[in-house]
């Protein structure tokens, strides 16, 4: 399938609804916990097998997304939209077989492996076509498609609820339930997959060749060989498992931070934080990375990084005695989150240029399969271990703060450590005018 080139007068602006397409369907993700209560009902699963799926599908992100970035860049974004299409709809569909015939594998491997993968394709497939679009504003265009992997569950959670009420929480009705999912997915995603294009080359030679691709150009074999790739995977990952740590014990900690004061929270009320934290984990894509713009990429992680750690620190000394700056420093946080994911492109395009960085960004993206491993484990387990111990409240938690922002001052020094790429890495000029004349 070749990239389709936009005809002449094609504005730009069509694209970032291309992406949200995508991107808001994928989003989903973000909104399986609404299916666990009934999957552990109807087919007698733990928790912890409840979750699987939902652990399988990040870490098929990222490695779909490291491994398939190259193919990706290679046959252009209409190519990647359709193969996410698949995949992650077939996900859907087979995990409505398998909770049809109460076979839970079947829904691990539709919804975890197959839908994994198009979760990885889909995250990855409009970067490098938004940045050469937006050349101007990378942060802002990347922002407003990966603004909407971030708000997909505000749609999903919802929906999901209802579907499940409407049709029953049995094994039965989750299947109708992943069927209306797979089919409505499958119909919305296409609209990004007509609608895409990318963009016409701006700079033509006299004979009408596309010309040189310009600038700092680095391929993405050579881009992991640089001492900036891995400080930007560690910048990644440190802020990622800084702000997983609390977006999935989010309703329990509130909860155990004011279960011991004259204003314990209720249920409800912890339903309504998750809801916050997702909204600011929304606002943070396209705010923070839309600044990125304007005071750079460099500066703007030092605000996620170093801010964040501060934010940690209130939440660690004062946050069990004030529930406003309990939920301010954490909506913060969350939002940084949500910034990190969607300017890190931009500071890939900034180090390594436009020629392959949607490979690149693939191959970053394992930093977040790592951190939502070590987000969850370090709050979870030492909250388990600090319960076994007679502790109870915010103590369950205090260890794990500290941790973050150790975790958060690694990223800090990373990223004062990023220095524009050594020349010998950069593409030869004969490389970049053939990327031009394949890519443009």
């Amino acid at each position: 399938m070749s990239p389709p080139v936009a005809p002449p007068g094609w504005s730009r602006w069509l694209v970032p609804p291309a992406a949200l397409s995508v991107h808001l369907s994928i989003g989903q993700a973000y909104a399986w916990s609404v299916f666990k209560p009934s999957l552990e009902s109807a087919l007698d699963l733990s928790g912890t097998q409840s979750a699987l799926p939902f652990q399988l599908g990040i870490v098929m992100l990222g490695l779909s997304a490291a491994f398939g970035g190259t193919l990706v860049e290679r046959n252009g974004p209409r190519w990647a939209m359709t193969v996410a299409l698949i995949c992650f709809s077939s996900g859907f569909l087979l995990s409505a077989l398998g909770a049809a015939t109460e076979q839970y594998w079947l829904i691990v491997f539709g919804y975890g492996f197959v839908g994994g993968i198009g979760l990885g394709i889909g995250y990855i497939s409009p970067v490098s076509t938004l940045i050469k679009w937006f050349p101007d504003r990378p942060g802002m265009a990347t922002g407003i498609a990966i603004m909407g992997f971030g708000g997909g569950a505000l749609i999903a959670s919802p929906w999901s609820a209802q579907m499940l009420e409407s049709f029953g929480s049995d094994s039965s009705g989750i299947a109708l339930a992943f069927l209306v999912h797979g089919l409505t997915y499958a119909v919305f995603m296409s609209l990004g997959v007509f609608l895409v294009r990318v963009p016409r080359p701006a700079k033509t030679a006299a004979d009408g060749t596309p010309a040189p691709l310009e600038g700092v150009q680095v391929s993405a074999n050579s881009a992991v060989r640089t001492p900036q790739f891995w400080l930007l995977w560690i910048v990644l990952c440190m802020n990622v498992t800084a702000g997983i740590g609390i977006l999935e014990k989010a309703a329990p900690m509130i909860t155990d931070f004011f279960a011991d004061t004259s204003t314990p929270v209720s249920v409800s009320a912890a339903a309504g934080f998750v809801a916050l934290l997702s909204a600011a984990n929304m606002a943070g894509r396209i705010g923070w990375s839309s600044t990125s713009d304007l005071i750079g990429r460099k500066n703007i992680y030092r605000v996620y990084l170093g801010v964040g750690a501060l934010m940690y620190a209130l939440i660690a000394w004062v946050g069990d005695s004030s529930k406003p700056v309990f939920i301010i420093a954490a909506l913060v946080i969350l939002s940084f989150y949500g910034g990190g994911f969607a300017t890190v492109p931009a500071y890939l395009k900034d180090l390594f240029g436009t020629y392959q960085v949607g490979a690149i960004h693939g191959r970053l993206l394992t930093a977040w399969s790592t951190a939502g491993v070590l987000g969850p484990l370090i709050v979870n387990w030492i909250a388990d271990r600090q319960e076994e111990a007679g502790k109870s409240g915010a103590s369950l938690y205090g260890l794990s703060l500290v941790i973050m922002i150790g975790l958060l001052v690694v990223g800090f020094v990373a990223n004062e450590l990023v220095r524009p790429v050594d020349a010998r890495h950069h593409v030869p000029a004969q490389q970049k005018k053939e990327a031009a004349d394949v890519h443009e």
